[in-house]
């Protein structure tokens, strides 16, 4: 992982290049980065606001045996193991996130204490740990708690920058990630205001790909051969005067 270590600015305040730890420099017209890339330069302030983490890899679903879901969302709410609503998510290997026959699970909560004081016992709760060993539930074959700012608090990072570096918040504690959405819409229409942000997708049909002819639709061959039949029915129209 590379940081930042200094942007060369032109007289007009605007960055025209980056340089990162290494020392390696790129040239940009504009230059989106996490804040976290950025280190002391991000910003003035500290977050007051943190986010517990555990990720878990588990030998089997919390679903029943029978259920083929591929991602499933659980919320918590708080409780007498956890003081604030957990966000669950559990993926399995369909996903291409972790191994056959395993399943990988994010537990996300606002912090009160550090993470393993804010999610270990529900983990216990739920999962089979070496201090819970009913049988059943799926078993934690391995697990990481950490802490980390919440990305959806306002001013996390960019004060100070030139106006073409664009500074995006890290991950959040919702499920749906509303705020980073918003966040990403925001960058794209300073960078690209005539343009749309994240427009549907065109029909499979109607794509052309460099080399192709395109092809006709359904409504363009009705009328040839429509026009076609025209054609073929004045030619017979002087046979039958005749």
């Amino acid at each position: 992982r590379c940081t930042v270590t200094s942007h060369p600015v032109t007289c007009r305040s605007r960055c025209k290049a980056v340089i990162d730890s290494r020392g390696q420099r790129i040239s940009c017209t504009h230059f989106v980065v996490e804040d976290g890339y950025l280190g002391s330069r991000s910003s003035g302030t500290t977050p007051t606001r943190l986010l517990s983490r555990a990720i878990l890899i588990t030998d089997s679903s919390v679903l029943p045996g029978d259920s083929e879901q591929q991602v499933s969302m659980v919320t918590i709410p708080p409780g007498e193991v956890c003081q604030s609503a957990v966000k669950m998510v559990e993926l399995c290997s369909s996903t291409m996130t972790c191994m056959p026959g395993t399943y990988l699970v994010h537990l996300t909560c606002q912090s009160v204490g550090s993470a393993f004081e804010d999610l270990s016992q529900l983990v216990t709760k739920m999962f089979q740990t070496p201090e819970s060993q009913e049988p059943g539930r799926p078993s934690v074959l391995w697990s990481l708690y950490f802490n980390m700012a919440d990305g959806s608090v306002p001013g996390v990072g960019g004060q100070g920058l030139p106006s073409n570096v664009h500074v995006c918040s890290g991950p959040e504690g919702s499920l749906d990630h509303e705020h980073s959405i918003k966040q990403a819409e925001l960058i794209f229409q300073r960078i690209l205001p005539d343009e749309e942000f994240c427009p549907p997708a065109p029909n499979p049909e109607d794509i052309i790909y460099d080399g192709e002819s395109p092809t006709p639709s359904a409504e363009e061959d009705s009328v040839k051969e429509a026009g076609q039949q025209e054609e073929s029915g004045g030619d017979l129209n002087p046979q039958l005067d005749q």
